[in-house]
């Protein structure tokens, strides 16, 4: 009878054994060793109408549907940080897992071969700019931010944030027309000295604090493009409602993850995210080329003023300072890259 007893106790703890693997394969997504994951995704633009967002969610979509709801994406915008160095700082300490950010804040990281992308008049057309950012250089770009970052950010996309252009409390039909004019940009940099030698005065205000800032007269004009700016209502300030088409910059914007938190997720979840992440990249350029016109008609229809100009004169300045600071970050050989692709 004991040992009737006693076999029946073997049988019924290995049966718990097997339910209890069960129930955590079921729980891990049905895959041992893994479990379901919830990333934090953020960008610092506010309004639910921005590519950013457009390119978030889509990242959402699919990391959702593709994991069966093992991967789960709370999409933040600018509900976290409306200030890149807030987010970066977010997603070192991993309070979140994926951001966006700009060149110039990422040489605040130590990476100046980065800041390659955002010099002014690099690029000539979006054609262009896709050829370097998906090519060669896009990929020697990736593999200097993972390595010089310790890994800390691993670069998944480039997204675009449109052709940026002058706006101000008057158009510019030359340079000279800039001299004296507080401009609000980066203060520091090449893109800083390049405004300089404009006769501009590169000036500091936070993006959330910009639309009081001009329509105070606080700052005289601004740069960015068109979806940016109009979602802001910039236009509809008196320092903000003439645009001049000064198309210095195709923008570069990074899609980042934590490096060291990918690397522990399972083969298949990584799998997961990168194509999520490159979904996100058509879905974010596709809105930016289609709101582009959208919101240059808007502006135009809500009483802005828009013109062109011969950008002859800011290609000329901007050439030095580009093979200056390509010199002086290393990267020689990545801006003939880039140039011989034009």
């Amino acid at each position: 009878m004991r040992k009737l007893l006693s076999i029946s106790f073997v049988l019924l703890l290995t049966l718990s054994a097997v339910l209890a693997g069960c129930s955590s394969k079921e729980e891990a997504g049905g895959e041992a060793g893994s479990k379901k994951i919830k990333i934090v995704a953020a960008h610092n633009q506010t309004s639910p109408d921005n590519p950013y967002q457009t390119g978030l969610l889509k990242f959402k979509e699919v990391a959702e549907s593709k994991s069966n709801g093992d991967i789960e994406v709370e999409v933040h915008a600018g509900t976290i940080g409306t200030e890149e160095s807030e987010l970066v700082e977010k997603l070192k300490l991993g309070a979140a897992d994926v951001v966006l950010v700009s060149p110039g804040f990422m040489t605040q990281t130590g990476i100046k071969e980065i800041d390659l992308l955002a010099l002014p008049y690099l690029f000539d057309s979006y054609e262009h700019w896709e050829k370097v950012v998906d090519g060669e250089v896009g990929e020697e770009m990736a593999k200097l931010v993972n390595e010089k970052s310790n890994n800390d950010f691993k670069l998944v996309g480039y997204w675009s944030a449109g052709v940026r252009h002058y706006y101000g409390k008057k158009p510019i039909e030359k340079m000279e027309d800039l001299k004296g004019m507080t401009f609000r940009t980066q203060t520091s940099g090449v893109i800083a000295d390049y405004w300089k030698q404009t006769g501009a005065i590169p000036t500091s205000i936070a993006w959330g604090e910009l639309y009081q800032a001009l329509q105070q007269n606080v700052v005289d004009s601004s740069e960015n493009s068109y979806p940016y700016f109009i979602q802001q209502n910039h236009h509809k300030t008196d320092n903000g409602k003439y645009i001049t088409e000064t198309g210095h910059d195709f923008t570069t914007r990074f899609l980042l993850v934590n490096g060291k938190k990918f690397d522990s997720y399972t083969k298949e979840q990584q799998d997961i995210i990168l194509e999520a992440a490159e979904a996100s990249v058509q879905a974010e350029r596709e809105a930016v080329y289609a709101q582009e016109e959208e919101y240059k008609k808007k502006a135009i229809d809500e009483g802005a003023s828009v013109n062109e100009i011969d950008r002859t004169p800011f290609i000329e300045l901007a050439e030095p300072l580009q093979e200056k600071a390509a010199k002086d970050m290393g990267a020689e050989e990545l801006l003939k890259k880039i140039k011989d692709l034009k």
